[in-house]
């Protein structure tokens, strides 16, 4: 089923237009939206999950249409929030079975089955008796993740899910999030390239509410070689390399050097020297494309 999303467009209260006449279509497989903080991602995750209304625009997913039959997606709908929220003292097992039920699971033995077997997608079925309250961030996400499934969904929303994650947390959780997108749409909103590098298959950049890239991720690397430059500088000398050169990224090396990174067609200068593409190039290259120009 594909997602197909347009002239979406969402301005709140205060005055910040969150989406801004957006407009794309996503299918099966690991969906990366990619941003910064305060890009929109959120907000689209939200209207997307009908959790908000937008001002104007369509969603349709397959056949559903989602802003006028919000019930229709939500029966195929899992979602999993940037803060899943206070839980209270009962063992994953418990819980599980108590949203089951609120899923409209009425036969006891279904949801022994379906609970039983999303504790083992999501790797938590040995500590099923402990209480979520007392769970690790990664557990606490996992969990978040088996509660999304309880109703098989075809649309899978996770909003910034490895956020203070720590490496090994983060990455069994992607190992989940993985499994779980074979067969059904995952939009996987994130402000880190490293998990739409390893996670994705396609992917849109976001900023300002609005899309500024949709591709894949070697699609968008491929299109930049032989346009990224690299040299190391010392510290003091980032101020005047940042005059002459348009910066993407530095990074400091053991000895308290930086490494550059430049796009440019041609070679910046003679000090530089080609680079690899790499994700971060592209999403640093779009951001910067998209600052408003300084009169």
């Amino acid at each position: 089923m594909k997602l197909v999303i347009k002239n979406l467009t969402k301005t709140y209260k205060n005055g910040v237009k969150a989406i801004d006449d957006l407009s794309i279509e996503i299918g099966t497989g690991m969906f990366g939206l990619l941003g910064p903080n305060g890009a929109g991602k959120s907000s689209l995750m939200r209207t997307i999950a009908t959790l908000q209304s937008p001002d104007s625009g369509s969603i349709m997913f397959g056949d559903i249409d989602v802003l006028n039959d919000n019930m229709s997606l939500r029966k195929v709908l899992g979602y999993l929030p940037q803060s899943f929220g206070v839980y209270p003292k009962m063992s994953a097992e418990d819980l599980l079975d108590y949203f089951a039920t609120l899923k409209g699971i009425s036969n006891s033995s279904e949801r022994k089955a379906i609970v039983k077997e999303v504790l083992e997608i999501t790797n938590l079925y040995e500590v099923r008796r402990k209480h979520v309250a007392g769970y690790s961030g990664g557990m606490k996400q996992r969990f978040g993740i088996a509660q999304l499934l309880l109703n098989n969904p075809k649309l899978i929303i996770v909003d910034e899910p490895t956020a203070g994650l720590d490496p090994a947390e983060r990455h069994r959780f992607l190992n989940v999030l993985r499994e779980v997108g074979t067969n059904c749409t995952v939009i996987f909103s994130t402000h880190i390239v490293e998990d739409v590098k390893e996670l994705c298959n396609e992917m849109a950049i976001l900023n300002g509410g609005k899309i500024l890239n949709h591709t894949t991720p070697q699609e968008a690397t491929k299109k930049i070689e032989g346009a990224i430059w690299k040299k190391t500088i010392s510290r003091d000398d980032l101020e005047a390399n940042e005059k002459m050169f348009d910066i993407l990224s530095s990074n400091y090396n053991q000895d308290n050097t930086l490494n550059i990174r430049v796009h440019s067609v041609e070679k910046p200068s003679d000090d530089f020297i080609a680079a690899t593409p790499q994700l971060d190039d592209v999403y640093f290259i779009a951001l910067k494309q998209d600052e408003p120009a300084l009169v």
